[in-house]
Order: structure tokens, then sequence, then C-alpha cells
């Protein structure tokens, strides 16, 4: 019990958080140190009836560094969760000796992963908008769910730049691009932790760094990846997060570089991401990692090795339960195997967090005020806003495209056309409720899930597409629907009822892709590689038979990674990709499909069409992309089936105008203007990109590289003017020597809407001496949007 009749400096909320962290830290016995850097999960703790008290007094006594997944790792309606959370913080505050509150973390990277919470789109679809506000304003509503029920650390944003569609987890990227990554993985760090730490949430960016890139694009692979492209390509959007945005908790990946996993890697945890940038914030585990350098990466000798290598490195704290951070770090440090200024080092650190984010003075949440902040009207609003904007027009031959409302019939075929679950992301709660009672089947928890957690079979508060397709459509238009085939299964059985009802129809609606998740019959999220990059299951061969029924068809993508299907998309007139729209994802397809929105999104990733090509991605090095002397591969296109960047509209839209600065010094801006005109019959949205070239460097530079965007709107016949005004310092790179410089080169401004269009192109000369960077001062190219008189 803590002494309640003194109130020691730690306990001064005036005092600095420095003096607290080190008055708190000198009271605290090892084992209350080693206690901070570990965690349970909430089942370890609590059963269906609430915080258990005998499992609360063995697992902590001596206090506890966090609790994992309060939410997304039970059945606990909102209400019931903020009720156990501050259970939780009432046993550590007034029943351990110190008084220490816990931080609670759980999953956020497309949603709250609550039972209750909004479902948004998965990330890559959010990608697909372009519109960084859109994450941010994502970010405050997933910020106040969280602190509602007294959740204080968020495991995302995922910063992972994703090159390699085979692998499984390229839906929760923002894509292929270091600088859209960057620049929406910063949006989702402000709108998460929020200008006043006390009141937010921790972002964690991850996984540190490079996971994307492994062998085969297989899992916990390792990644084979060139110093200059580590730091250029993979690093960045990390040094962005901590520079720029102040992110407050960083996550390295389960895989190696180089001999080194990263989650013992000090180069990467303590080298760069301390040294080079200052960060100050925690460096905690992926669930299991550290053990992992024991059982996995056959590096450590034992528990308590693992735990020297983490500690050294710069771990700060053991997710999601104890393992190496239990008793054979407590052992370790007995025998003198482990300095106590390590532990002492991250204790300080996860103490000045817990002080940061009001943990002390404002443990506890307030119950009843809980229903008001989640899924309310407005947040379902913008989750249907994003879900609009993040829809790709990727065909529309013929203008097929938008349907109309009075067609006497419509087919709507697919496994994904009648699944509320299959909008879902691999992070939503549904699918990591099914996650927890497959592995918890399979044997991989020592603790037994709590009988109330049940799958979530049916959400009511969704639409699938056919419903929202009914609701959009005529009162007298007749929509058949015909499932045809599962997701990832062989059988043919339901193609000829969907021949059937797509022969009676005036077009066919074909919704196929995936089901997104961590267990064995999804076909895309963790755990879930891609060989083909082909359509799963028998969906392929279903598309082809409702084509060869002569009815015209729109062929729909609820997928979670871009599929290689050349000769589906040739042969069908009309192909859209939705993602994995979330919980108003229905709705707003069934909007784009039936023109009440001009889809505006554009792809954040690479379409390859052979998935022999991979890695494809626009900004290759002059060499790359082709094969010397000819060009293709022998039985093969170089090209991608669609661009970075690439989208289509109901409208058109034209460029015009485009003025730079004609010469700038290396420490200076380049600001280019260029004039965006709706050139069609309705209004829509245009993503106005700007990329450059580097000529004369002294290391070979990309083709081209994404330096700014903005998504603008336009009536029919308006025109608008954008400016962009970038720091030279963005247009740095690593010389010969392994130095960031700016030199006097030529860099050739281009202006498009695609990575494959861009229309118009000038020069600017930089000017001056070759510039070292010691320090990055700008990550951000500022676009601005005026009415044109032109």
């Amino acid at each position: 019990m803590p002494d309640t009749t003194t109130m020691y400096p730690y306990q001064h909320a005036g005092l600095p958080i420095e003096q607290r962290v080190e008055d708190l830290l000198g009271r605290m016995t090892v084992e209350e140190k080693v206690a901070q850097l570990s965690s349970r999960w909430i089942y370890e703790i609590a059963d269906d009836r609430g915080l258990n008290r005998q499992w609360a007094q063995e697992r902590m006594a001596h206090g506890l560094g966090q609790v994992t997944r309060l939410a997304g790792g039970s059945s606990l309606g909102p209400v019931e969760t903020a009720r156990l959370a501050n259970q939780i913080q009432k046993f550590l505050v007034e029943e351990t000796r110190l008084g220490i509150p816990a931080l609670i973390h759980d999953e956020c990277c497309s949603g709250f992963l609550a039972n209750g919470a909004t479902n948004f789109p998965q990330i890559i679809g959010i990608a697909s908008a372009w519109e960084p506000e859109l994450v941010e304003a994502m970010t405050r509503v997933i910020r106040q769910q969280m602190r509602a029920v007294g959740v204080h650390h968020g495991l995302a944003p995922v910063l992972d730049i994703a090159r390699d569609p085979r692998w499984g987890r390229t839906e929760e990227t923002f894509g292929e691009d270091p600088y859209l990554t960057s620049v929406m993985g910063a949006a989702y760090i402000r709108g998460l932790q929020g200008a006043d730490w006390s009141e937010g949430v921790m972002a964690t960016g991850k996984h540190f760094v490079g996971y994307s890139a492994s062998e085969g694009g297989l899992n916990w692979a390792p990644a084979h990846i060139t110093t200059r492209e580590l730091r250029e390509v993979y690093l960045a959007p990390f040094e962005t997060a901590v520079r720029a945005a102040r992110l407050a908790s960083i996550m390295p990946a389960y895989h190696e570089i180089d001999g080194e996993p990263c989650s013992g890697a000090h180069w990467l945890l303590t080298g760069i991401l301390r040294d080079e940038w200052g960060f100050e914030g925690l460096v905690v585990s992926d669930y299991m990692a550290i053990d992992q350098l024991r059982n996995y990466h056959k590096l450590a000798r034992d528990r308590a090795h693992a735990a020297r290598l983490a500690l050294e490195a710069g771990m700060d704290i053991e997710l999601p339960n104890v393992e190496a951070y239990g008793q054979p770090l407590l052992d370790a440090l007995a025998a003198g195997e482990i300095p106590m200024e390590w532990v002492d080092r991250s204790v300080r650190r996860i103490l000045t967090l817990k002080f940061a984010f009001g943990l002390f003075e404002n443990p506890y949440v307030d119950p009843d005020a809980v229903p008001a902040v989640f899924d309310t009207p407005a947040q379902r609003e913008l989750a249907r806003e994003i879900a609009r904007k993040s829809i790709v027009l990727l065909k529309n031959e013929g203008n097929r495209l938008p349907l109309p409302k009075t067609l006497s019939a419509i087919a709507v075929i697919g496994p994904n056309a009648d699944s509320k679950r299959n909008l879902l992301g691999d992070y939503s709660y549904p699918a990591h409720i099914e996650t927890l009672i497959t592995l918890s089947q399979l044997g991989f928890s020592e603790h037994p899930l709590p009988d109330s957690i049940r799958l979530i079979e049916n959400d009511s508060s969704m639409l699938s597409i056919v419903e929202a397709i009914r609701r959009t459509v005529s009162p007298t238009t007749q929509v058949l629907y015909a499932r045809g085939c599962d997701v990832n299964s062989p059988s043919t059985d339901g193609f000829a009822e969907a021949i059937e009802a797509a022969r009676k129809a005036k077009v066919a609606i074909v919704v196929v892709g995936d089901k997104a998740g961590l267990t064995p019959e999804c076909t895309s999220g963790e755990f879930r590689d891609s060989a083909h990059l082909t359509l799963p299951g028998v969906q392929q061969q279903l598309v082809a038979a409702i084509l060869a029924t002569g009815t015209p068809v729109v062929l729909v993508l609820v997928t979670g990674r871009p599929y290689a299907i050349p000769h589906l998309v040739d042969a069908t007139p009309a192909v859209v990709e939705a993602w994995l729209p979330g919980a108003e994802g229905a709705l707003a397809l069934a909007e784009a499909l039936f023109g009440d929105v001009n889809p505006g999104g554009k792809l954040p990733i690479t379409f390859p069409r052979h998935v022999g090509q991979v890695p494809l991605f626009y900004a290759h090095r002059p060499s790359g992309a082709r094969s010397f002397f000819y060009g293709p591969y022998m039985d093969e296109s170089n090209q991608p089936l669609f661009p970075f960047g690439f989208g289509l509209s109901y409208t058109q839209f034209a460029f015009e105008n485009l003025t730079v600065t004609p010469d700038v010094t290396t420490d200076g801006e380049v600001q280019a203007s260029v004039d965006v005109i709706n050139t069609g019959e309705r209004s829509g949205d245009e993503v106005v990109q700007l990329y450059t070239r580097t000529e004369g460097a002294s290391v070979t530079r990309p083709v081209k590289e994404l330096r700014g965007f903005k998504r603008v709107h336009l009536q029919p016949g308006e025109r608008k003017r954008v400016i962009f005004t970038l720091p030279v310092e963005l247009l740095a790179y690593y010389d010969t020597t392994m130095h960031l410089v700016v030199e006097p080169v030529e860099v050739h401004i281009m202006v498009g809407n695609s990575s494959a269009h861009l229309p118009l192109c000038t020069s600017v000369r930089l000017t001056g001496t070759k510039r070292l960077i010691t320090q990055r001062a700008a990550y951000f190219c500022h676009a601005a949007v005026m009415d044109s008189g032109g």
C-alpha cells in the first residue's frame, strides 16, 4: 500500500517531470523497476467479472509498465472497458507501494481495436485519398475514443515502405513512396498524440526498419537493403516522424538486416534513433520479439541473454507479456550479467512518458461520458468521407460508369458482394478476436481466454455492398445476388447460379478480392503472404465465367494488396479498386458506382502485370525497370498494369502554365506554380502531383521522385492555381561518402496526375557550393491553392 500521509516530490504535479522521475526512480526497488519494463495481457489480470484480485496480486504486486489490449483482448463494450481500466489503475495506485499507474496500449491501425469503435478504411485505402487532413481527422477520433476508455498508447502508424505486394501487411502501409508515407504518417501522429500530450495517445512508428523488404515477400524474413537505400527510402518516414511529428514511441521490426535482428541492433535503436535523431521516447518490442532473439533467430542463448541483447541495444519495454524482461532479467541483474544502469535508463524513459501523458494526475476515466464519443453519426460520416475519397477508378472504357440507378436488373456477384466482415482490414476488431481465438485453440497462449470472448459474425451497424446497392438504386430495379464462390476455396459449385444471375441482368457488378486478417483462411494481412499475386481461390475463373456471358461487367476489387490480373483488366470495361473500405465502405462504393460521388483516389502503390516483375516501383534508378538490350522481359512487359499515382475520374482535367524559380541556391527553396482545370462536365477532385529528377549528381538518382501533392476540388470549367514551395533540402541525397548533401545540379520539375502522366516539365538550377546537411530542418513541401484568373 502506498504511503498516503506523505507527499513525495514525484507526487507534486507542479515540479518538472525530470525532477519527479529522478525522485521516483530513487525510491524504487529492483523488482519495481523491472516491473515497469513488462506488460500483461488483459486476460492475465481480468476475467469475465472484471479485475481478478488474486491474479492482480500475483502479477502486479510490484507495479506494471503496460496493460496489453484492454479493449482488443476482450469482448467488453466501451463503457465496461472504461470501468475495467479504472479497476486496474485503482489497484496500482492504491495497492502497490509507490502507486504508479500503468500505460494501457491497444492497436489502432485503421480505428481503435475495440468492440463498438468506428471502423475506418484500411491504411492503403486512406493513402489513396492523398489527403493528409483526412488522416489527422481520423486519428483525432481514434484518440478521443481511446482516451475515453483509459487507453494511452496506440501501436500505429505503420511506416513501412511497401514495394513488394507479396508481403501480406502491404494493406497496413501508406504504399511504396517515402515522401507520401512521411506526410501521411506525420498527419497520423499529429492527430493521435495531439498538441497536449496529457490529453493525447502515444503513437508508435513501426516497424523499424525495412520489415517490408523481406526475402520473397515473406513475413519475418531477412531484408537485404543497401545503406543508401536504407537511409533514403526506408528510414526516411521514421526520421520525419521523430523529428517533425514528435513521435512518442517506436517499435523495432521482427526481421534481421545483415545478420542483426532489429530488436537487438544497437546501431539502429541507439546509434541512428537516439544519437543521430535525438529520439526521447519509448522503444517498445513487437509482440514476443525479445524472446524471438532466442527461439527464432537463434542468436541468444537463453531469455536472460535475449534480455541483455535487447536492453543494450535500446529496447525499453517488452510486449505483450512477461518473458525475457521478468525473472530472467532479475536473475541476470543479480548475477551481475546486466548493468543496473541499463534498466534505470529504460525506467526513466517509461516514467517520463507516464508523467507526460498525464497518468499520475488523471489515472481514471468517466465511464458515463464514453457513449458520447463512440461511433457517433459524425464519426461514421467521416469514415464514409474517407472511404469515398479512397476509391480509385482504374478503368472506365466507353464511360461505362457511373451506372444509371434505373436499370431494370443488376446482378451483384462475388464472395465480397454480401460480406460485411470482408470490408475490414486485418487490424480491425473482428479480425483480431478471430486471431485470439485461433491462437488459443492452437495452444499459443499460456493463459485461457475469457469465456465471454465471441466472434463478430454480423455487424448490424454495417451494410454489405449488395445491401448498399439495393438502397441506392431505384425501387423498380431488380438486384440479383449470387455469391459465386468463396474468397479462398477451390469450389466452383456456385458458378452456375452466378452465371444465371448475370444473364438476367443488364450489368453485372462482380465484387472479388480478399478476406483480411491473421488466421489461415485469410488472404491478406499479417502472416498472409502471396506467391502468385493472382486473385485467391477460383475468383479469377469466376470473373472470366461472368465475362463470357456477354453481360457488361463492372469489376470491383475489395483487396488489401495490388493483384497482377492483366487479362481480367483487359477484358473488363470498368474496374474499381475499393481496397478494404471499412464500416461505411459499402455505401461509399455504391455512391461512386451510381454517380452520387465522383471517384478521385490515386494509387499509392504500383500494380504489377505479373509477380515476376516484383519489386516494381516508379522511383527506380536509370538502369532499373528494364532489361538491356531490348527493354522488356523475354516473356512479359516491363511496364506496370497501373502506375503509382494513377486514378481516373468521371470528368477530365488539364494542366497549364507551369512556372518555377529559375535559379536557387543550395540552401534556398523552389517555388513551382501550375494551373489545374476541370475540362469536363462534372465536378470532381484532381490530385496535382509534383515530381523531380536530378541531373549531374555525384551518385545515380531515381528517374522520378514525388516531392509534393495537393488534392483539389473543381467545378466544371473551373481553374485553380496550385503553388508548391519546395525547400531545396528535400532534394538532398547521400553522396559517395554517405554524407547527406545538396549539390549544385540541375533539377527537372515535372507536374501531372500520376507518375506516368507528367505533361508539364521544366528545370531549375541549384547554384552555390555543395552543402553538407548535418541535421535536417525541412521535411515537407507546402502546397497552397488559389483561384486562377487565367
